[in-house]
């Protein structure tokens, strides 16, 4: 095994990063492939560490920082953090490709005066050493062992993200960028003072000591905190308002990565709050899973409301960050494990389906869909993608959000009580609006006839192959965990189930 492996994938980012900023006149538009080959290198590693972690050998890395007061930072990857670590990081690496083009057409729209004097050679080296930060947060989320830690790597997503949507989002894209940053706070707000009751009663920090606050009244009240963060961060209602904002106005080339932003909340919930205080958190099941169905019907009506290409799919985001809740909510193994898995599934799914998104409006210009129709003809290859990113989002065979859904779906019956029954069969109604706004835009958009002005633009057609390719490994990708669930569920059992079964 390589050596500090883990304290590799977190901080490798940030190195080439530093390096991309200091060198981006002499690397030049060659900066993307620079991060992309970074984030190349940390897929290995992460492979590695994926192959080890499934032979039943967790990793666990220490590194002391101060003597006097002791003060260590622990690393550990175990089959939950290992495979969610695998797929961002993955969807890192794609994004990072895709962007290569994308993101040199945002500066010529954005600033159109600094081409030709290489004023767009900072720009695009700026957006790079910005983009890099977000595997490094997710990584470090994924991993972290201590809450402070954990609790660093979330602030650092958020102070990434207000700066690429400030110099590289679309409408008021600063005035977007500070209402993703307050929301941001007030998530970060009540996880810190839900950790800081954790603390006054365990005297750790450690996750691994939280189970010792089991039984105790105020772990009520540092669950309830820690809740009320999350799910702001994951778009629930009433805490959703903030997402049809923030996400339709993004760079499209992060809105798979704005989408781990929100829904890595549903590991965090999982790691800290249901597996060490399992007793504690029964009572909240109910609740979670009532405001899962709620979220899940009002989020998928929402977005077949919607005309703008970009808002399409981020209104769906907040229907489709309910599904994993709703799992976790009826709190069996089985349920959790498929709420996670669904977790993985949904940030795939949405990193394709928004970045076709990306690439109609990229090549027609227009985000209105009452303006377009019939581009199946001039782009059919973003047709296809676009469709498997609905059907991956809609819980569709052969990709890995229907198998994620069996398993979750099997799980809330698994309840045995009227009360989960109920809810189940709602939930499983409320995919039907799901697989009905997939078919719905997929029809508006790429079928019937082509309008005149768009059937004369011969500019329009498939774009660059560097910004489909990726798209297709992630579909790919998908399609084979849908074929072979077992690889993740082998991950996530030791984990989960066995901590519940010693409750």
């Amino acid at each position: 095994m390589i050596p500090s492996i883990l304290l590799q994938i977190i901080f490798v980012p940030a190195l080439v990063a530093l390096v991309i900023l200091l060198f981006r006149f002499q690397l030049g538009m060659k900066a993307g492939w620079v991060a992309v080959a970074g984030l190349a290198y940390t897929t290995f590693l992460l492979l590695l560490a994926f192959f080890e972690v499934y032979k039943g050998t967790p990793i666990t890395e220490t590194y002391q920082i101060l003597k006097s007061p002791e003060i260590s930072i622990t690393l550990v990857a175990d089959g939950l953090s290992i495979a969610v670590a695998f797929i961002c990081n993955l969807l890192c690496l794609a994004l990072g490709t895709y962007s290569i083009k994308y993101i040199y057409h945002r500066i010529e729209v954005l600033y159109p005066d600094t081409i030709g004097n290489r004023g767009e050679i900072s720009w695009y080296a700026c957006f790079y050493y910005l983009f890099l930060f977000f595997p490094v947060g997710f990584m470090g989320v994924s991993f972290a062992s201590d809450l402070v830690l954990m609790y660093f790597f979330l602030e650092v997503l958020t102070l990434f993200l207000f700066f690429l949507m400030a110099y590289f989002g679309y409408y008021e894209r600063v005035w977007v960028a500070i209402i993703c940053t307050v929301w941001g706070i007030f998530s970060a707000l009540f996880f810190l003072a839900g950790v800081a009751l954790i603390y006054s009663q365990t005297g750790s920090l450690q996750i691994e000591q939280i189970h010792t606050m089991s039984g105790d009244p105020l772990a009520f009240w540092a669950i309830l905190l820690v809740l009320v963060g999350m799910i702001a961060k994951l778009a629930i209602v009433p805490l959703h308002v903030w997402m049809p904002w923030v996400h339709a106005e993004h760079p499209t080339c992060i809105a798979g990565l704005l989408a781990v932003y929100a829904n890595i909340a549903a590991y965090i919930i999982v790691r800290m709050l249901v597996l060490p205080l399992w007793e504690d958190f029964q009572v909240f099941g109910p609740y979670i899973m009532v405001l899962a169905v709620i979220t899940m019907i009002y989020g998928s009506l929402l977005t077949l409301a919607q005309r703008d290409m970009k808002r399409i799919p981020a209104c769906s985001t907040i229907s489709q960050s309910a599904y994993s809740m709703l799992g976790i909510g009826a709190l069996t193994a089985a349920s959790i494990e498929g709420g996670l898995f669904f977790f993985l599934s949904h940030i795939m799914g949405k990193t394709v389906f928004f970045s076709a998104c990306g690439l109609v409006v990229y090549m027609t210009h227009i985000r209105n869909v009452k303006y377009l129709g019939g581009l199946g003809a001039k782009m059919p290859i973003t047709a296809l993608v676009f469709l498997s990113g609905g059907m991956m989002l809609a819980g569709i065979p052969p990709f890995s959000s229907f198998a994620a859904e069996v398993v979750m779906f099997a799980g809330i019956f698994e309840r045995g009580d009227t009360f989960g029954l109920v809810i189940g069969i709602i939930g499983l109604l409320a995919i039907l609006l799901s697989i009905s706004y997939a078919v719905h835009f997929t029809r508006i958009i790429f079928f019937g006839p082509l309008p005149e002005k768009l059937a004369n633009d011969d500019h329009i057609k498939d774009p660059p192959w560097v910004m489909l390719a990726p798209l297709i490994v992630i579909i790919l990708f998908s399609a084979f965990l849908g074929l072979y669930p077992t690889l993740v569920m082998e991950l996530f059992e030791p984990v989960i189930s066995t901590a519940i079964a010693n409750m």
